[in-house]
């Protein structure tokens, strides 16, 4: 059975982190709404939050804290705001920054919702005697008859965000609740609940792009934290194309911004395909040499118990993208996976997550791919 607002023998204490957005707070009324005792906090990310953006497009505005206490307001219930600046500089911001160092490409919000809302956030509520911790995911948690849960994707696959809560293990889910993720509906109609629940933020736009990036110039906020560091960019054979500021800033797969003086021989487009941080190179080319047909994860994350056996799934490579069908296995502590079909445009640093139908199974962070044409040569 599905339990993602479970009513208990007693009120569960229920801690709702409110982001100032609209799921959060429709998130927190429900948990009201379900008889839990529930008290509100907004998490104070940045140190200087007035270098953050304005105009409610982040989750860490000076906005968004005040839209969060009058929603709490609202509701009824208490609210606090608390500093965890330090801690999300540390296991988000610099690891963003020191992950494209190394040529690879972060997922800033699952590492913050590994790092703080269910790590940081959740240690802090169970030392305060809180039982759960409430957020305005779009996903699902279901009970088994032993006790044990796991994660599901949401009713909803339009709005499922179970991609980004992959890290989460059984213990956190045993503290989790999701309120939104049983709801079969559209935006909309989120945003008519809010306003009929009297909440202001009924018609506040989504939050996007990267939160402690002000003008959402990620190109701009690396070079300024890794300063300018010019190279070449060079095609599959080596040969020189062009030149960049900064490997750190390209991704693989990217096709737009790669300042490349001539056409190729063939007048195709060209893509990323590999970044060096060694020597400081970008390599380009077609965009079938961009299919991958295996990789190798490190780090796995497993929302229950490991996999002790090698088996069929379906893998999610983005937060927005579809599924894959996938052979995996776990090796000296690694994910193997390899796809029935090629897949395009992977990157080492996402994450790759497994899914079983729609649980959960895990989170890996991917560390090397094998290109589907270098497998199919060999």
């Amino acid at each position: 059975m599905t339990e993602n607002l479970p009513r208990t023998a007693r009120p569960l204490r229920v801690l709702a982190a409110m982001s100032g957005g609209v799921d959060s707070a429709v998130a927190a009324a429900r948990a009201v709404e379900a008889g839990h005792d529930v008290t509100g906090v907004h998490l104070a990310l940045s140190a200087n939050p007035q270098s953050f953006r304005t105009g409610a497009r982040g989750c860490c505005t000076i906005e968004d804290s005040r839209d969060a206490r009058r929603a709490a307001d609202v509701i009824g219930i208490p609210f606090y705001c608390w500093d965890l600046a330090e801690r999300f500089r540390e296991d988000v911001v610099e690891d963003f920054v020191s992950e494209y160092e190394a040529g690879r490409t972060p997922n800033p919000c699952l590492r913050c919702n590994e790092k703080i809302k269910f790590a940081a956030l959740l240690d802090k509520a169970l030392a305060l005697g809180f039982d759960a911790v409430c957020t305005g995911h779009y996903a699902t948690i279901v009970v088994n008859e032993d006790g044990s849960r796991e994660l599901h994707r949401a009713s909803d696959m339009a709005k499922d965000q179970s991609y980004v809560l992959g890290v989460l293990d059984e213990q956190q889910l045993a503290h989790a609740l999701f309120p939104l993720g049983d709801t079969v509906t559209t935006k909309e109609e989120i945003r008519a609940e809010a306003e009929r629940r009297g909440l202001a933020v009924a018609k506040k736009p989504d939050s996007h792009d990267i939160c402690f990036i002000a003008d959402g110039d990620t190109q701009g906020f690396l070079a300024k934290r890794l300063g300018k560091a010019e190279g070449d960019i060079v095609d599959e054979s080596g040969t020189k194309v062009g030149s960049h500021d900064g490997a750190y800033g390209f991704t693989i797969g990217q096709r737009k911004g790669l300042r490349i003086g001539h056409p190729a021989p063939d007048g195709k487009p060209r893509y990323v395909l590999d970044i060096s941080p060694v020597n400081n190179t970008v390599t380009v080319g077609p965009a079938e040499a961009l299919d991958v047909s295996a990789l190798t994860a490190i780090r796995p994350r497993w929302c229950g118990s490991t996999p002790a056996a090698p088996g069929t799934y379906t893998a999610q490579l983005r937060a927005h993208g579809g599924e894959t069908e996938v052979f995996a296995e776990v090796v000296d502590g690694e994910l193997r996976v390899r796809f029935t079909e090629p897949v395009r445009g992977v990157a080492p640093g996402q994450a790759i997550v497994l899914y079983d139908g729609t649980r959960v199974v895990g989170s890996a962070t991917i560390a090397t791919t094998t290109r589907a044409t270098a497998a199919a040569s060999a």
